[in-house]
């Protein structure tokens, strides 16, 4: 049975699915294992009560690249669904993204000249000099203090586990401040969700795939690698090196779903809750995702911020100068280790929208 398979494909999330269709249409032969009993990973979908439900929180595709668009249309028809997520700041509500909607709420401004007089007056207060040396300077030099206490520090301090002074500037890249009254929350030409949902998607994309569900790789490691030429390994990297290094370090997330007994529970797909107090950072109501779909009920998600322990499930990398310099070790191990290549969020590391996962599975296969 030894090479049965020309890849052995570690994880049935978006990257081992999609470079498993790949290189299957491509003629090669593949086997995808997954330690879970059902495929998708993290953006998998499940019916309840006549909802599509998003199990492991929100995921909406969005993307700028038509080559990426294209592809994920060929598995599933995608809504024309537009994310504009409500900030609940301890009872008041304001719009998502920053743009004019938000600034007429935090102080009743009405044209961008207005907004700009405002923040540049706040930043000017701030006094950040040179580089921002932290998230907080980074948010007060780019927004000023009522944007950045009242829909930034809260939320970010219970998703990141500590004090913004503490955080890297880079976490929240760009602060995106919008001088129009526009509430889409990106800003890509192409924006939308499969109908049915994502697991659907991705069991359309494992078609003519030999995959094995609830199979654990690191139970036979020698005996999987042996039934392919190459691995492609999508789980955490210090994991598949025995945690040679140390270990990488991550937030996790807990969720608390529950079925309402009424059509309409928030009114809107997703409420941010951006003051500290509040133990979650958000609700997600499943149904308006998908208004086609029709019940008496509603499903909500309540998201909590979690800590990590080995063995848990790892959402966001932390990407702070240790943990990259400890994963900088795992990447060139990695480099040299033979007949196994290495994709994904937790392979690399990296936190990736679902568009730049398709996108670096192309670039992968393209090299192959």
């Amino acid at each position: 049975m030894k090479n049965k398979y020309d890849y052995l494909i570690v994880g049935a999330g978006l990257f081992g699915a999609a470079f498993a269709q790949i290189m299957t249409e491509r003629g090669k032969k593949c086997l995808v294992v997954e330690k879970r009993e059902a495929v998708g990973g993290n953006v998998a979908t499940e019916q309840v009560e006549g909802i599509t439900v998003h199990k492991f929180g929100a995921h909406i595709f969005h993307t700028d690249d038509k080559r990426v668009w294209s592809y994920v249309n060929r598995f599933a028809e995608f809504n024309n669904f537009v994310n504009s997520p409500i900030a609940n700041y301890k009872g008041k509500l304001y719009n998502l993204p920053f743009n004019m909607h938000t600034f007429y709420q935090l102080w009743g401004c009405k044209t961008p000249a207005e907004a700009h007089a405002i923040i540049d007056a706040q930043r000017a207060v701030a006094a950040v000099e040179g580089e921002p040396k932290n998230l907080e300077e980074k948010a007060l030099m780019s927004a000023g203090e009522d944007v950045y206490k009242t829909l930034i520090k809260g939320y970010t301090e219970k998703q990141w586990g500590r004090d913004c002074k503490y955080l890297p500037a880079f976490i929240i890249g760009r602060v995106p401040l919008r001088f129009v009254y526009d509430n889409n929350y990106f800003n890509d030409r192409y924006q939308g969700i499969p109908l049915g949902g994502y697991s659907q998607m991705v069991k359309k994309m494992l078609d003519g795939v030999d995959v094995m569900l609830g199979v654990d790789y690191f139970s036979d490691r020698e005996k999987f690698d042996g039934m392919a030429k190459t691995t492609l390994y999508t789980g955490p990297i210090d994991k598949f090196f025995d945690y040679e290094y140390g270990e990488l370090e991550y937030r996790s997330l807990r969720f608390e779903t529950e079925v309402v007994d009424m059509e309409d529970y928030q009114g809107n797909a997703v409420f941010n809750y951006t003051d500290y107090e509040t133990p979650y950072t958000r609700i997600i109501e499943h149904k308006h995702f998908d208004r086609t779909q029709k019940s008496s009920k509603t499903v909500i998600t309540r998201e909590y911020p979690a800590g990590y322990q080995k063995g848990g499930e790892p959402y966001y990398p932390i990407n702070d100068e240790k943990n990259s310099a400890l994963y900088k070790k795992y990447a060139e191990k990695a480099a040299k280790t033979e007949n196994t290549l290495f994709g994904g969020r937790l392979a690399g590391y990296k936190y990736y929208d679902m568009d730049d996962t398709i996108a670096a599975v192309f670039e992968l296969t393209d090299k192959l």
